[in-house]
């Protein structure tokens, strides 16, 4: 990769990775099913009428919108309102490499190998530590609705791989569509009218702010400089630069939110990270005795924000 596509990527993760601060300052401003609702309103108004009509059927498209925005993003936003820490969910939710692997497996028949495995066991051992070291003073269900996220997220990047969208930016766009009206839903039942409409209310430029750049930078911007990587460089080059977005949230969130990072969680930290490397760089073998290296990670990469 050229010097200039090199440092896109680091931008793009550096979006990805400062977007957990901006969320956690959000959840200030709005409740968190109603936050998750405006963020793919205004990623999906105007730009659906710009990006053209949808390039995969429907079903894929609602079945992605149902798994990662109502509920990938909703228990994320849910759980980080319930007291899990920004820096901490960006490296939490990357275990969703491990998830995905593991659905892989039992949804498209691929054996992951030897290194996979080992790779997928690093990164459970690294949650073990960093559920040891949050569990020492932080909310446990937080925690868990966080890693249940990853759980969501990991059925859809099975979808998306399923999908094979030809244009991710398109894609996620209309996907951006289908969160909507069930997050408000959701919100109304769960959170109440009163308090959404308190939210919306007392809407001042920085909650305006902030629904800008979680729908608009780490989406618009976000998904359409790295589709624009993807399609002038293999997967296996752009690809291992989503192993920066926990490193700049743990960091934007140290400077920013003044959350400390102690040993045991950069711990947990390096062995999440290197079983998430292992497990997303490693080939695996098809139930037909073919050999996917990289497959299916261009969509996982594309979903970070």
């Amino acid at each position: 990769m050229r010097p200039p596509h090199i440092a896109l990527a680091v931008l793009v993760t550096a979006v990805w990775g400062v977007n957990f601060v901006v969320i956690e300052v959000g959840l200030g401003h709005f409740p968190p099913l109603l936050f998750s609702a405006l963020r793919f309103l205004v990623a999906a108004l105007p730009a659906v009428f710009l990006v053209g009509r949808p390039k995969v059927a429907w079903k894929w498209i609602v079945g992605v919108g149902l798994a990662l925005g109502v509920a990938k993003f909703g228990l994320l936003f849910i759980g980080m309102d319930r007291g899990m820490p920004a820096g901490l969910s960006s490296l939490v939710l990357q275990v969703q490499a491990v998830f995905t692997a593991l659905f892989a497996a039992l949804a498209l028949g691929e054996r992951p190998g030897r290194t996979r495995v080992l790779g997928m066991l690093i990164a459970l051992v690294g949650i073990a530590v960093a559920a040891v070291d949050e569990g020492a003073g932080g909310p446990v269900l937080a925690f868990c609705l966080v890693i249940a996220a990853a759980a969501c997220w990991g059925v859809s990047n099975v979808l998306t791989r399923k999908a094979a969208p030809p244009d991710s930016l398109n894609f996620m766009v209309w996907v951006s569509t289908v969160p909507v009206l069930p997050l408000l839903g959701l919100s109304l039942l769960f959170e109440g009218w009163d308090r959404d409409a308190d939210a919306l209310a007392a809407l001042d430029w920085s909650g305006a702010g902030i629904i800008a750049y979680v729908a608009w930078v780490t989406t618009v911007f976000g998904f359409g400089a790295w589709g624009f990587l993807l399609r002038h460089h293999p997967a296996s080059s752009v690809a291992p630069f989503t192993l920066l977005v926990p490193v700049f949230g743990m960091s934007s969130a140290a400077l920013l939110l003044d959350e400390s990072v102690s040993p045991l969680r950069w711990c947990a930290a390096a062995l999440l990270v290197g079983g998430v490397a292992l497990t997303s760089l490693a080939g695996t073998r098809r139930a037909d005795g073919g050999s996917d290296v990289l497959d299916g990670y261009r969509s996982r990469a594309s979903e970070h924000a």
